[in-house]
């Protein structure tokens, strides 16, 4: 009876180590990010200044990063593959977002291999209303936004059919109207800023 009852308990710390981990590591990655109290909304076609590129006429692209949030790390190679892509004719940059720690420019272009430029600016994150990483935006060369949203479905963007971020350059180039996309496309889900939680 005793074997049997420790037996019982033995399994049930087990499954509750894995619920605990499966939590801590996929679950609530999957569910929206809270939006913060403070939080001010930027609507799309919001003239978005951008001090950094104005002697650029090609449109901007912002990978907004937390290289200690899991999702931003599963699309790495998603991003490293829109950078090699449409390198010549969109102007990528990426905004490192955590406050925790230190991470170096070249830190951050090896990561992609590609030498872009990196900012750690909280304040871009906040003028194109961005408060999850990780996060695209795509501003047109009017300066005004023409995309802010997650990049695919799944978290490794293996969906070719939701490939959010790429339908949205492609849009974009092709000088046709920004595409309707659905609600998965533009709720925020990820690591909530500035810390790497929920």
């Amino acid at each position: 009876m005793k074997k049997k009852l420790l037996l019982g308990l033995w399994f049930s710390l087990l499954l509750g180590a894995i619920v605990v981990l499966f939590w801590q590591n996929e679950f609530k990655y999957s569910l929206p990010t809270p939006i913060p109290e403070n939080y001010h909304k930027v609507a799309m076609g919001s003239r978005i200044d951008l001090k950094c590129c104005v002697n650029d006429s090609r449109p901007v692209f912002i990978h907004f990063f937390n290289p200690d949030c899991p999702c931003s790390r599963f699309n790495i190679p998603h991003v490293a593959g829109l950078i090699k892509e449409y390198g010549d004719r969109i102007n990528f940059k990426i905004v490192v977002l955590n406050k925790e720690k230190t991470f170096t420019i070249e830190e951050i272009q090896d990561k992609f291999d590609a030498k872009i430029p990196v900012y750690f600016d909280t304040e871009m994150a906040k003028s194109c209303g961005v408060f999850s990483t990780p996060q695209a935006v795509l501003i047109d060369s009017s300066q005004k936004l023409y995309y802010r949203g997650n990049y695919n479905k799944t978290r490794y963007c293996t969906n070719a059919d939701s490939n959010y971020a790429q339908q949205a350059i492609d849009s974009l180039l092709s000088h046709t109207n920004a595409p309707s996309f659905d609600a998965l496309a533009l709720r925020a889900y990820g690591c909530s800023l500035p810390k790497c939680t929920k």
